[in-house]
């Protein structure tokens, strides 16, 4: 009986770690709808049209919902071992919440053809990554290293252009985006997948750990959606 019990066991931390990943996904698949219909409601509403002045540029409020998320992501990091379960998951909801209001913008820019056609090939791209991120042997820790020195370049030079304002450095960083958020994805399933190899199960730690990890895969599909749309996007 003791042999059965113990050859069960790595059985049954397969299947707890398998419903690790998948909450994780689901919970991430959660945050997108709710950013979806945020972001279509906010634009079809002209409520996207009140975060900016006269002039064009952002407004106060405008600046508060599109500084906010990163705050909001901060509180997650920062307060992860003081917040509980169901208040992490708020300040998740939230977050979605905020950055679908932040990104109604793209429906006014671009036409909803393109933003479809995008979001369908960033879905596609992402799932593959996903699935050879989870599945592959390799250990992708050096890559991500690599990565995380991409995605330091891309901020530097997003911050820069933003006073050149150049269309061909904002093309290059597009492209070089796409890589990165491409290759993180696979980095991040497999560490997220090894995390819920590694942990106890059911604990409100694993169950913030999830959310954790929702919100890392949310970031990598918001933001190779967003470099695609600007390589791909057609604007009205």
């Amino acid at each position: 009986m003791e042999n059965i019990t113990t050859s069960q066991q790595p059985i049954e931390q397969k299947t707890l770690a398998k419903n690790f990943v998948a909450n994780v996904f689901s919970m991430m698949f959660i945050a997108l709808m709710v950013s979806g219909i945020t972001a279509f409601w906010f634009a079809s509403s002209g409520m996207t049209y009140n975060l900016f002045s006269p002039t064009g540029g952002m407004n106060a409020l405008g600046w508060v919902i599109t500084l906010a998320p990163l705050g909001l992501v901060m509180l997650m990091g920062f307060g992860f071992k003081k917040l509980s379960v169901m208040q992490l998951m708020g300040v998740f909801m939230l977050y979605s919440l905020l950055t679908g209001m932040s990104l109604s913008f793209i429906f006014i820019i671009y036409s909803a053809p393109s933003i479809a056609s995008t979001f369908f090939i960033s879905a596609i791209t992402f799932g593959i990554m996903a699935f050879a991120g989870y599945t592959t042997q390799t250990d992708l820790t050096k890559m991500g290293s690599l990565l995380f020195m991409g995605l330091i370049g891309i901020v530097i030079a997003s911050l820069i252009n933003l006073f050149i304002g150049s269309e061909g450095i904002d093309y290059i960083i597009s492209i070089i985006g796409v890589l990165v958020f491409t290759g993180l994805t696979a980095y991040d399933v497999q560490k997220i997948k090894r995390i819920g190899a590694g942990i106890e199960h059911g604990t409100a730690s694993s169950q913030k750990l999830m959310i954790m990890g929702a919100l890392t895969l949310y970031l990598d599909f918001i933001n190779l959606f967003l470099m695609l749309l600007r390589l791909l996007g057609g604007r009205d």
